[in-house]
């Protein structure tokens, strides 16, 4: 008999921002769930999210807008059925946040009653954006963490790390998922977990490059666990480049919303001269893609650090009204920006793809879920539109919510699973060589799989991530886990799979932008890899 699992519930979700929240709060009800937090509950991507969420609340604005919008944004490679089912979720999703307590922006209208004050964002031909000033993803997040603390059939589990899936051919059992290993930060050992089914909610992959706007914990975890396990990935060349990462040494990669570009900031050179215009019809709120490029190309040109957006030319009080946040940080730095332009750069942002799932957000694992960023749903295509991610958790944690209670009958969860085995591994005594590992990954990540690329790079980056792959295989083999080490583990499967699938494009399209192939083909498809065919291979 094997030993009695450390944790049982009915639903493991596996991070705890928007995507995992929801799911959470959509299924306590009727569930015991247990949500798995890396780090302090508020330490995830959506905390840190600024401008705010799609969805069509104006009367001149419509659902067929936003789809088209979306379409055009994801250049050719967004499917129609996630974009539609996404959009036409979208209000009722916003709905349920603001039934749940978060306050978005309002104004008075004409009739004097109050309703929702809309911003525009980059690729979007309406004001469609609900915010909460500039800082919606921290209202959204207090408010779902302080929902899940208060509900009697949530626990959860802060400063804990995945470790990986355990899976039907691990323990002898048919296909499917019946939990996951857990590194406890604070005991610094394996637990499992016991599970009916499994959510992955783990966010992004950014922390593979060495400039984002991403926090720590952003190093694609679940990716990684769901490609061990067997899970399909799609289109992982399309990595997010945010245009206006704020460029300052003691900023830490402080984003500098979209929004300020909806409002009329304007970019930059370093001699005052704007340059969008030359790029893009749409100037300043051409799609982030085009933006990111532009100042990248401008920077490269002019040999800058850096290039400017300014909106001092605002009455001051309209800036502090729209963005206390950004002003304040800024003031802290020595910036006053009602007076002068801010210093910006592109950095890592959004990972467009990820574990491949379906309308359901069910992976090809039976019992395996994934909602949010860690997800490939087809909504984003080949490059995200402004605020529609954090839209797109709410619409398919509910889709993966009401999917898992219409199949809980049939799930028997384990309550005994085999413990980790840590009879053969010693602690290490060279922690230096996970950091050097970990810097030398990112810098090359940046400089050969960035913003733009060349099959040359990406064959050398491929080469040097092969190099490490069989260094910390060896390393995981005999030393004790540490987050580190699980992190950097994860964060080198991601950028083989991101090498891979952009290796396999032989175009430009959206984010993925390679000068040995500038064009974009009539005809294209998404990036799916298998594990067993990269295996075969």
């Amino acid at each position: 008999m094997e030993p009695v699992a450390n944790y049982q519930c009915d639903v493991l979700i596996i991070g705890s921002g928007a995507a995992g929240l929801t799911t959470a709060l959509q299924l306590a009800d009727d569930l015991k769930v247990t949500v798995l937090s890396k780090g302090p509950l508020t330490e995830g991507s959506t905390f840190y999210a600024q401008g705010g969420i799609a969805a069509v609340f104006d009367e001149n604005d419509s659902i067929e807008s936003h789809i088209e919008d979306t379409l055009i944004a994801g250049a050719g490679l967004c499917d129609p059925e996630a974009v539609k089912f996404t959009t036409e979720n979208a209000r009722a999703s916003l709905q349920w946040l603001i039934d749940a307590g978060v306050g978005f922006d309002q104004v008075q209208s004409k009739d004097d009653s109050p309703t929702y004050h809309l911003n525009r964002e980059g690729g979007h031909s309406h004001r469609r954006i609900l915010h909460a000033a500039d800082a919606t993803g921290k209202a959204v997040q207090t408010t779902l963490q302080k929902k899940a603390l208060e509900h009697p059939n949530i626990t959860i589990l802060e400063r804990y790390n995945a470790v990986d899936l355990i899976t039907g051919s691990r323990i002898g059992k048919p296909a499917g998922c019946y939990g996951a290993y857990i590194w406890s930060r604070p005991k610094e050992q394996v637990e499992t977990v016991a599970a009916g089914c499994v959510v992955l909610a783990t966010g992004g992959a950014s922390k593979v490059y060495q400039y984002t706007s991403n926090p720590d914990i952003a190093s694609g975890d679940g990716i990684a666990m769901a490609w061990r396990a067997g899970c399909a990935v799609a289109n992982m060349e399309f990595n997010q480049f945010h245009p206006t990462c704020l460029f300052h040494p003691n900023a830490q990669s402080f984003l500098l919303t979209e929004a300020l570009r909806g409002e009329g900031a304007l970019l930059k050179r370093p001699d005052g001269s704007r340059f969008m215009p030359d790029f893009h019809e749409s100037a300043e709120l051409a799609p982030r893609d085009v933006v990111a490029r532009a100042i990248d190309y401008e920077m490269k040109r002019l040999g800058a650090d850096s290039m400017y957006l300014d909106i001092s030319h605002k009455p001051k009080e309209f800036i502090q009204h729209h963005f206390p946040t950004i002003m304040e940080k800024c003031l802290s730095l020595g910036i006053d920006i009602s007076k002068e332009p801010m210093p910006v750069v592109p950095a890592a942002h959004y990972t467009c793809g990820g574990v491949k799932t379906d309308m359901n957000a069910a992976t090809d694992l039976p019992n395996l879920y994934a909602v949010g960023e860690v997800a490939c749903t087809g909504l984003h295509g080949a490059n995200r539109m402004a605020s529609n991610s954090l839209l797109e958790c709410l619409v398919f944690a509910r889709a993966a919510a009401k999917d898992i209670l219409s199949k809980q009958s049939q799930r028997q969860a384990l309550t005994h699973l085999p413990g980790w085995d840590e009879s053969q591994v010693a602690d290490s005594d060279e922690e230096v060589i996970i950091q050097h590992n970990w810097h030398e990954l990112r810098l090359f990540m940046w400089d050969y799989v960035g913003i733009v690329r060349t099959t040359k790079r990406l064959e050398r980056a491929l080469h040097r991530i092969e190099l490490l792959q069989r260094e910390i295989h060896e390393y995981y083999s005999h030393f004790k886990v540490s987050n580190n080490l699980l992190e950097l583990r994860n964060l080198v499967q991601v950028s083989e799979l991101i090498v891979r699938s952009a290796m396999s494009r032989k175009e430009s399209r959206g984010l993925h932008y390679t000068l040995d192939y500038p064009e974009t083909l009539p005809e294209t498809k998404p990036t799916v890899l298998s594990p067993k065919l990269i295996t075969q291979a």
